[in-house]
């Protein structure tokens, strides 16, 4: 399977900001030599025909940040996977922990939400992972088996879906869990999709306080494919090293 390196920009950037870094992006990859893993941006949502424009043609690409169950309807400030879809999108971010918190965004809703990103031809970035307070308590494992569950649609396969695990208390805080707790929690992720949706290569990424300094480490962790990353993925610098960083397959 071939990494995969996604930038979630989160609630930032400007029309002009938003052109400047995806131009910056593109154009390293254009020129860089030998193989690397795939990259896709995810802008907030008015900023996604600016970036998906600047990187048309292919090298980078194009991501939300979340989409709506529905295709369409009465439903105000939202967005249909299908219509993400027509924009370029090829993959959607689901399940985000800031969602789940914020907007309380249960793994049901989840699931509704991956399972029409995959009807409509994206492929979703389904975010599970736990908080500081679950983790001291020991309850890593579980929680993680109740949210993979919980929230891949039935229809999951290694090839229309990514994971990414996010540990709750690294996000933003530059804190990061060992490698080997890493590797622990991504083994149990791939342990539980295969024995509900088959083998594969799934795509098992890793998410909190991922950066230049501290990649190529956390990226060699055994059943890491690659990153969701954060703040870092502002800076057009920093997110070429973990690029650089990343082991390609």
């Amino acid at each position: 399977m071939r990494a995969l390196i996604a930038g979630n920009w989160k609630m930032n950037g400007t029309s002009a900001s938003a052109r400047a870094l995806a131009e910056a992006v593109a154009g390293k990859l254009k020129g860089a030599v030998g193989p690397l893993p795939e990259v896709a941006l995810c802008p907030p949502g008015p900023l996604v025909p600016i970036v998906g424009w600047v990187i048309r043609d292919g090298a980078v690409a194009l991501g939300a940040q979340d989409c709506h169950p529905k295709e369409k309807g009465a439903h105000t400030g939202d967005t249909s996977a299908w219509l993400l879809k027509d924009v370029g999108c090829k993959y959607v971010i689901v399940g985000h922990s800031e969602r789940r918190a914020d907007h309380g965004e249960t793994d049901a809703l989840v699931q509704s939400k991956a399972a029409a990103a995959q009807s409509a031809g994206l492929i979703p970035i389904v975010c599970v992972g736990e908080t500081e307070a679950e983790r001291d308590r020991g309850e890593t494992a579980a929680i993680i088996k109740r949210q993979v569950e919980g929230s891949l649609p039935p229809g999951a396969t290694a090839e229309n879906t990514v994971i990414a695990y996010e540990p709750v208390w690294a996000i933003g805080t530059g804190r990061t869990p060992t490698v080997p707790e890493i590797a622990e929690v991504h083994r149990q992720i791939r342990a539980l999709f295969e024995q509900r949706h088959g083998g594969g290569s799934l795509r098992i990424l890793y998410g909190g306080s991922v950066k230049g300094s501290n990649a190529a480490q956390v990226l060699a962790a055994e059943g890491v494919n690659g990153a969701l990353v954060g703040g870092a993925s502002l800076d057009a610098v920093d997110f070429w090293k973990i690029i650089e960083g990343c082991p390609v397959g």
